[in-house]
């Protein structure tokens, strides 16, 4: 891959309800496209971020009930790469017994799923990692993929507390050579970035 993407002409793909449901989605010459995961908890802002980093305002549908996203929603950005919206952890405001299905469903994606190369973790600025939120990061690290933390809402916060909380947040997880980003949509901030970022790996 090149450095070449266009972040336009994004398009709804389809909805999965489970790993086997996942669409197989190739080029003209019968490659896959590459897939970027995103994922984080139920209230971190994927949808906002998402239709930022689209310009496509609404094509990713935002809610103010936590846990709306509850499968695994496909995008494609200019017929080159797939976005795959994962539905977010914690607080979820859904039946148990809907929960109770994200968890495998979202594992398996992460550590089977054959084009996906990069996954983007959203986490807030204002938190610190729990233990449920350890257990995801570990998930993505036993993927093996290239792996963005993007610590989003980052205009809620002064810059003291924003370099305060950077701190804790990546010495909670623990991970060596993470990379991360500050992202808001209301500022705005990290979109050049991030898309800077994603080109990276697929250089």
């Amino acid at each position: 891959m090149t450095k070449s993407f266009l972040f336009k002409n994004a398009k709804f793909v389809t909805t999965a309800v489970s790993f086997a449901k996942c669409p197989i989605l190739k080029d003209a010459r019968g490659n896959f496209l590459p897939e970027i995961a995103v994922a984080g908890r139920s209230n971190v802002g994927k949808s906002s971020l998402l239709n930022d980093l689209f310009k496509a305002k609404g094509l990713v549908k935002t809610s103010a009930t936590p846990g709306k996203t509850q499968c695994l929603n496909f995008f494609t950005l200019n017929d080159q790469l797939t976005f795959v919206d994962l539905p977010g952890y914690g607080f979820a405001r859904v039946p148990p017994e809907v929960r109770k299905k994200w968890g495998p469903m979202i594992q398996t994606y992460l550590e089977n799923r054959e084009p996906l190369q990069l996954i983007l973790f959203l986490f807030d600025i204002r938190r610190i990692p729990n233990e449920e939120d350890q257990e995801f990061m570990e998930w993505i690290a036993r993927s093996e993929k290239a792996a963005i933390l993007i610590l989003t809402k980052a205009d809620k916060v002064t810059r003291n507390e924003l370099a305060a909380n950077t701190k804790k947040i990546l010495e909670s997880f623990a991970c060596e050579n993470l990379h991360f980003l500050h992202y808001s949509v209301a500022k705005p901030m990290g979109r050049d970035l991030l898309i800077k970022m994603i080109k990276d790996v697929f250089s």
